[in-house]
């Protein structure tokens, strides 16, 4: 159960003024539900909910396991929403080496000729036993032609094909559009199964798709869970809305006055690829015409030491969303200690996540005396079905949040501009 606590920014809006926004965001709801908005187009991300296909699901699943018991690394080959969600959901679900399953690798999400060279380098080194690693590779691009992802695949491709010879096919899986671009040419000349993303499914909204669910999958989670995490979130807000319209309406109200930036902080070092998940969802999906609210991930307590200053005492020109897990599963705690050398002893008898709620509570109270704004969204515990919801209660707010400040929130016309600018130096054929 996702919970919204606004009342520490609350204090800085005019309530009057507050109302209306809440009158705005209801009807930019609507026009989601309706399909009336702008780019309507795109919401399949919304109908795959509403009508779970339980097939896809089972298939991804049975292929996440079977890759599972024998993969020593997966490869993600994707920029953008074709590895962020699956990498904020395999983070918060499995902090280290990747959960329960192979070591997951990312690639594709930039240009790095070092990083490139480094990781085919570690591929080819041995296991300690002096077995070869068992490698899988997952391309996921809808067109095929983003530069960073190609140059990626191109190279990891060969690498497997030189590696497994004709049964690199086995080992290779592509997620893609159903038909036309790259490459799904590359999957007809090579016969790599693939998955398909929903035409009308854009990639930062793509994390439900097999998209982000089979590296999940392949790293151990319950994507079924995931999943009926975000179906049952979805129901929720269909049916009752007032979590959505209150942050959506709080957000707009402050953009209204001119902040600029939004801190998305959490006191669970888990979360902080979500945070990153959450940073490209709102980034590309608000910035139009010089409107949005700028998102910038920090993780507490370790940011606090580095960014804590700016935050207390610089600019007031931020909000802080706040995201809180409520539930205390691992019981850690401090023992007596009777020399008390480091004078922790009057936290003896507390665990980690008392200490820690009282860390959030005090920076919360603090920020918020120096002038912040202060959303606080929480979770009751962070396990899949939390995940989930969480994936989809952004999902729509971005959505609303979007058509408030009357902008399409499902296209990025300025992604391009340094495409154009970049390929024109490369010397790239019109």
């Amino acid at each position: 159960m996702i919970k919204i606590d606004s009342s520490k920014s609350r204090k800085f809006l005019d309530e009057s003024r507050y109302e209306q926004i809440v009158s705005l965001s209801n009807k930019s709801f609507s026009e989601i539900r309706t399909k009336s908005g702008k780019g309507s187009e795109w919401l399949g991300w919304r109908d795959i909910l509403s009508n779970p296909n339980d097939a896809l699901l089972n298939e991804v699943s049975e292929l996440g396991d079977t890759i599972r018991r024998d993969a020593d690394v997966f490869i993600v080959c994707g920029i953008g929403g074709s590895y962020l969600g699956a990498k904020a959901v395999i983070d918060a679900l499995g902090p280290f080496f990747g959960g329960k399953g192979p070591e997951i690798v990312y690639a594709g999400h930039h240009m790095s000729g070092r990083y490139l060279k480094e990781l085919v380098k570690w591929l080819d080194q041995p296991k300690s036993d002096g077995k070869p690693k068992s490698v899988y590779l997952n391309v996921i691009s809808k067109s095929g032609t983003t530069t960073e992802t190609a140059i990626a695949f191109r190279i990891l491709r060969d690498w497997m094909h030189n590696r497994y010879g004709g049964d690199a096919v086995k080992r290779i899986f592509c997620t893609t559009s159903a038909k036309g671009g790259a490459l799904n040419r590359i999957i007809e000349a090579n016969g790599y199964k693939k998955f398909v993303l929903p035409d009308d499914i854009g990639g930062r909204f793509s994390v439900l798709t097999p998209v982000g669910l089979l590296p999940i999958a392949v790293a151990g989670h319950d994507i079924r869970e995931l999943y009926y995490g975000a179906v049952s979130e979805f129901e929720r807000i269909e049916k009752s809305p007032e979590s959505l319209i209150e942050y959506v309406s709080v957000r707009t109200a402050f953009h209204e006055m001119g902040y600029a930036v939004d801190v998305i902080a959490s006191f669970e070092p888990e979360l902080k690829s979500f945070g990153g998940w959450m940073q490209q969802l709102m980034g590309e999906s608000e910035g139009k015409n010089h409107k949005g609210l700028y998102p910038t991930v920090h993780g507490y307590s370790t940011d606090l030491h580095s960014l804590g200053q700016m935050v207390q005492d610089g600019q007031r020109n931020m909000i802080e969303t706040f995201l809180v897990v409520d539930d205390d599963t691992v019981r850690l705690g401090i023992e007596l200690d009777k020399q008390n050398y480091d004078g922790l002893n009057y936290l003896s008898g507390k665990t980690l996540h008392e200490i820690n709620t009282k860390a959030w509570l005090g920076t919360s109270e603090a920020h918020f005396e120096g002038g912040v704004p202060i959303i606080n969204i929480h979770v009751d515990r962070i396990n899949e079905a939390a995940i989930g919801a969480l994936i989809y209660f952004f999902e729509i707010v971005t959505a609303t949040y979007v058509y408030n400040l009357g902008e399409n929130p499902f296209d990025q016309p300025g992604v391009e501009d340094y495409k154009k600018a970049m390929f024109k130096l490369l010397g790239k054929p019109e």
